[in-house]
């Protein structure tokens, strides 16, 4: 065998790519805007960007290190601006970036286009021409120069050509958040696998031989074998693999074992991974299979479920093969083969010795060379580890730095527990801890493994362990590691080790730790604990009678944490028996650090429980009446007190005994009538919750520099307005909806200067808001919404200067104050209403280039007539959504075609509306009445007026319009089910410079679909056919009628005479000898509609006038080829 030495310096693994992202960008148009914002997003979001701060132009060239990066990035996002050109440094990197592009190196180019027209960029007109004009007299006489200006023109023209981004009015922050999204997603974990897992490659060839990529068929492979062997390496490994090559949808659950109770949260993410659903689409695991089967079967996605221990998880994730479109592939990763039926099976290997030396390697020895006196231990060593991955790699970093001695002191126990099970040998790097390392290791393992780092940390750290340098140690042993969302996680086998400790006591009540229900109910519910128990966490899913005394004997519980599985407000009920757990519980130890019981059963808590060491006590759901019977209590360590929908609590205690109390929720304590009023005096109160709180009558006076929040909703028997006295240091949101108090104090002004939010909605006797509140210069946000009374605003609403969300709809308000367009920040509007009040007309003020940040506008309902919606809102440049639905004029302003951000217009039930006006260019979503032929009409004689200049293509991408509707509008005369059919077209359908195209819908999911035309001639010659593939472009963002059913939303798209006509393969025939056309869709498509469209709306309507049997289903037009429809 080779020395041990030879296997150091290839054992260690790296990223395959350095970076995520290159960022190029011209330094003086977009540091301190787009670029910026980006890096702030990318660098928040965990993505590791590079960015040239410095930016120093040394010559022509670019440095070597930039050039390095940039090979060493998986994605080049290049930001190009007004001067972009101007730089031969930015140039020169472009032209770097595209070199290092290539189907191998799989690295992605994102171009964003800020201030520019992706066009100018192509062809190197308007600001870009100028700057060439100026290299090329630089380089006039220089052929190298002027070979160099070349390359530069080819690599805009192919960036430009690429799928990018578009900033045509400065930044947006939802295209930053879609860039950032995109970029995540292509920044996937991808390795060199030869150097991250060691002996892995064998493995990866083995599996994909069993997935067989080139069949185009759906199938399954599993991956079996004991604990830390690597089957979830392995399967991610392959996951990063392919999902970054080979598949578009790509999903990776892990861990399913650990969730097996919460399989609908499960389904929820893989919908959201596969489909893009919202993560709580579903809430119940048949629904999700339901949806599942019904949804992904036309997706070829790749699918990892990691470690399944029961049949039921398949049958819920992946139950039949058929839910998945063709080519799709499943990997499942499991201990146990008995859950294996006729599937593609690969069995785990364990190492080969030079691979485990090396593995053992990269952990005992890091870069260093091993001295010659540690070989022979190092071969014993790994020679009882068999192979076993995690063994190797815990007995590794259990010796790093260690000395000789420690080493041989490791192999003879070692040698000690030789045939034990593996759980006996990794026992040693427990044994290896410190104490207090030792109590952490066991709580991670017994109660908190998945769970958030920072509230792990809370609760360690109010046990008075040293909670972050004890992970660090653990961290650097390789017992627990920190996931990707910042989760504490160990391998199953590290998990069992420490559970396999604290079980080492037989009897569960003289056990450390309990975490099993069945443990938990013998020595809750039976009594049988005692001192050695130090902490209780488990969920119960069934009914309980816990004894009063159950506790008595546990004076050192520091941790107690149950809860319900399913909330009472979910399940309709509540999981204990209230015939035994009367009164009060005799006893709770005044050890405890951490209480959390949801559903508490009793009355009230002990009159001889002062824990005060404790931090946290959280008693939602409870039936307490009182905390303490008319009783003081000390609790000097206490931050967070919850009792919240305690709907019998009747009254709280003093607060004076609580000074460090930071967090209070009484949320939905119903028979809560008054709060203590020392209250007022907490210093250090940073939020109070009291939503819902419907008998709360008195409010004390607050005087807290500390508040940040303060929720009074839907107290509805509070009729003052609470006296706030503290000038808060940090910035406040006080809520007050659902109240009935008349009016805002001034007094609220003078001392919160600071106030962030201000939530007044649904108080129904608000009438007025005094002018003082325009001097609330930090506010951001202002919600009167269903204030019922109020009929106007202060004149000086516009000196609001950071107000950014303003609600007013459901109120008496018709006429804003001028001022409004001031509000040079707000991004959203709203004076909706749910009905109109006759003879009282709603009217916008002028827009005079004010409103610069606005980004959504609803004057739904609010009975706007002719003249009410301003001339100028075309200077509305940032506005994304426009909601003027139920409104009653007949015309809409020519400038709304100058909104060119707006995406989505809503103009349904507009009943007096004759036509849709011009559209900006950016729009793709828009409702309206499609029962009006006038309607439909004028929105296809918009969008081709947009493609008046596309001529004969073999493929086109078109533009779609989306809305929602339940069914194909009459208007199109041709409809049809099913993904073909075939339409025979009336005589002499082709009127010269009269007909347009083709005006077609279909509904059914927006993506991934094409259609294809032909156009076939009389004589059915098919070398004469016009064909073209049409790819349907979905917008840039998320549809924005997602939320509803594919079934109820409609896509309006129309195909150019002119993109379709090539009169060089026409032979001298003409379109009128063309008789029939066929339209082939692919995707989720239910029905679709057909009508010609001409200029002339009279010839249109005449000539589209056939008959319904003139569409048929394609498979059954063979015998109809001399056919033609009559009017």
């Amino acid at each position: 065998m080779a020395s041990i030495s030879s296997y150091v310096s290839n054992s260690h693994y790296y990223p395959r790519w350095k970076y995520d992202v290159f960022l190029s960008f011209r330094g003086e148009d977009t540091r301190d805007t787009i670029t910026g914002y980006l890096y702030e997003r990318l660098t928040r979001r965990g993505i590791i960007t590079f960015q040239d701060n410095k930016r120093l132009e040394h010559g022509d060239s670019i440095l070597e290190e930039l050039s390095k990066a940039i090979k060493d990035s998986q994605v080049a996002l290049v930001i190009f601006s007004k001067n972009y050109a101007t730089s031969r440094w930015c140039l020169d990197e472009l032209v770097k970036i595209m070199e290092c592009t290539n189907d191998e190196n799989e690295k992605a180019i994102i171009p964003v286009f800020y201030g520019v027209d992706a066009t100018d960029v192509r062809y190197q007109s308007k600001s870009f021409a100028e700057a060439f004009a100026k290299h090329e007299l630089k380089y006039k006489d220089d052929d190298e120069g002027m070979q160099k200006v070349q390359r530069w023109r080819t690599a805009l023209t192919a960036a430009a050509n690429l799928k990018g981004y578009v900033f045509p009015n400065g930044v947006e922050s939802d295209c930053i958040d879609r860039i950032v999204d995109d970029i995540s997603s292509k920044c996937k974990t991808s390795v060199s696998y030869s150097h991250k897992a060691v002996g892995i490659d064998t493995q990866i060839e083995k599996v994909e031989s069993l997935l067989e990529m080139k069949i185009d068929d759906v199938r399954i492979v599993w991956i079996c074998g004991m604990g830390g062997v690597g089957k979830t390496t392995l399967a991610n490994a392959i996951y990063n693999k392919l999902s970054s090559s080979k598949f578009k949808d790509a999903c990776f659950l892990e861990d399913i074992k650990e969730k097996k109770h919460r399989m609908y949260s499960l389904q929820n993410i893989l919908l959201s991974k596969l489909l893009g659903e919202k993560e709580n689409c579903v809430n119940n695991k048949e629904e999700g299979r339901s949806l599942m089967a019904r949804r992904l079967q036309f997706k070829k996605v790749l699918l990892v479920l990691d470690d399944i221990d029961h049949r039921d998880q398949l049958d819920y994730l992946a139950g039949d093969l058929r839910w998945f479109g063709k080519g799709s592939r499943i990997i499942a990763t499991t201990r146990d083969k008995r859950l294996i039926r006729n599937s593609v099976l690969h069995e785990m290997e364990t190492l080969l010795d030079h691979d485990a030396i090396k593995l053992f390697n990269q952990y005992a020895f890091m870069e260093n060379v091993p001295d010659e006196c540690f070989e022979y231990l190092t071969l014993e060593i790994v020679s009882h580890a068999k192979g076993h991955p995690l063994a190797l790699k815990v007995w590794g970093s259990l010796l790093y730095k260690k000395d000789i001695i420690v080493w041989r002191s490791a192999l003879d126990r070692i040698r000690e527990n030789s045939g034990s099970e593996i759980i006996e040998n990794l026992k040693i790097s427990y044994d290896g801890l410190e104490p207090n390392d030792q109590e952490i290791f066991l709580d991670i393992a017994c109660f908190f493994r998945g769970k958030e780092k920072e509230k792990v940390m809370q609760i360690l750290e109010s046990c008075d362990f040293p909670a972050e340098y004890g992970l660090s140690v653990l961290i650097d042993k390789s017992l627990v590691f920190i996931s990707d969302h910042n989760k504490i996680q160990m391998h199953d086998l590290i998990q069992d080790m420490g559970q396999y400790i604290v079980k080492m006591q037989k009897h569960p009540g003289e056990r450390s730790r309990l975490w099993k229900t069945e443990d938990v109910k013998e020595v809750m519910v039976d009594n049988m604990g005692t001192m050695a128990v130090e902490g209780i966490c488990f969920t119960f899913i069934q009914k309980l009678c816990f004894s009063k005394e159950a506790m008595k004997n546990m004076k050192r519980l520091r941790i107690l944490h149950i809860c319900s599985f399913i909330t009472p407000i979910d399940r309709g009920d509540v999981l204990y028996d209230s015939n035994c757990h009367d009164g009060s519980i005799e006893y709770l130890p005044n050890n405890l650090c951490w209480f959390i019981w949801h559903e508490f059963p009793w009355k009230s808590l002990p009159e001889n429980f002062e824990p005060q060491r404790l931090v946290h006590l959280d008693l939602q759901w409870s039936s307490l009446h009182d905390l303490w019977t008319e009783r003081k209590v000390f609790l000097p360590s206490l931050r967070k007190l919850d009792v919240s929908y305690s709907k019998s609590l009747m009254r709280i205690p003093d607060f004076t005994g609580m000074p460090n109390l930071e967090y209070l929720n009484l949320r939905r304590c119903t028979s809560l009538k008054e709060v203590h009023h020392s209250l007022g005096c907490s210093k250090k109160l940073i939020e109070l919750d009291l939503y819902h709180c419907e008998k709360l009558e008195r409010f004390p006076r607050v005087n807290v520099e500390s508040l940040k929040s303060l929720d009074l909703v839907g107290c509805s028997s509070l009729e003052k307005f609470p006296e706030i006295l503290g000038k808060m240091k940090l910035e406040l949101e006080i809520r007050m909806g659902l109240t009935w108090i008349r009016e805002l104090p001034s007094y609220v002004i003078q001392h919160q200067a600071r106030l962030r939010v201000l939530d007044l909605s649904d108080m129904k006797n608000l009438v007025a808001l005094p002018s003082s509140i325009c001097k609330l210069k930090v506010l951001m946000k202002l919600d009167v919404s269903y204030c019922s009374k109020l009929e106007r605003l202060p004149e000086e609403i516009g000196d609001l200067e950071n107000l950014e969300e303003f609600h007013a709809s459901h109120t008496l308000i018709s006429r804003p104050p001028s001022s409004i367009i001031c509000l040079n920040k707000l991004k959203f509007l709203t004076f909706a209403k749910k009905e109109s009040e006759d003879g009282v007309y709603f009217v916008f003020p002028q827009v005079n280039e004010g409103l610069h940040s606005l980004e959504i506008l609803n004057l739904g309902c609010c009975n706007i007539i002719d003249g009410g919606i301003p001339e100028d809102i075309g200077c509305l440049l940032s506005l994304k959504r426009l909601y003027l639905g139920r409104n009653n004029f007949h015309h809409l302003p020519r400038s709304i075609a100058q909104l060119g951000s707006l995406r989505s217009l809503n103009l349904s039930h507009c009943k007096k509306l004759k036509q849709l006006p011009e559209f900006p260019e950016q729009l793709d979503t828009i409702y309206a009445d499609w029962s009006k032929s006038s309607i439909c009409n004028s929105l296809f004689q918009n969008i081709s007026s947009s493609q008046h200049d596309i001529s004969a293509s073999d493929s086109l991408s078109l533009r779609l319009f989306t809305s929602r509707t339940l069914t194909i509008p009459t208007w199109f005369h041709r409809r049809g089910t099913g993904k073909s059919g075939l339409v025979n077209l009336p005589e002499n359908w082709y009127v010269a410079d009269n007909f347009l195209g083709f005006a077609v819908c279909y509904t059914g999911r927006l993506m991934y679909v094409t259609m294809t035309t032909h156009l076939i001639p009389l004589c059915y010659d098919s070398k004469l056919w016009m064909t073209l593939r049409l790819d349907l472009l979905e917008p840039d963002s998320k549809s924005l009628v997602c939320e509803y059913s594919p079934d109820s939303v409609i896509h309006f798209f129309f195909v150019p005479f002119a993109g379709l006509w090539d009169t060089s393969k026409a032979n001298g025939k003409t379109p009128n000898d063309y008789g029939r056309i066929i339209l082939s869709f692919s995707g989720d498509i239910r029905d679709y509609g057909f009508r010609l469209l001409y200029k002339n709306l009279c010839i249109g309507t005449r000539k589209s006038k056939y008959d319904d049997s003139t569409v048929t289903n394609e498979a059954s037009c063979s015998s109809s080829k001399k056919q033609r429809s009559h009017f």
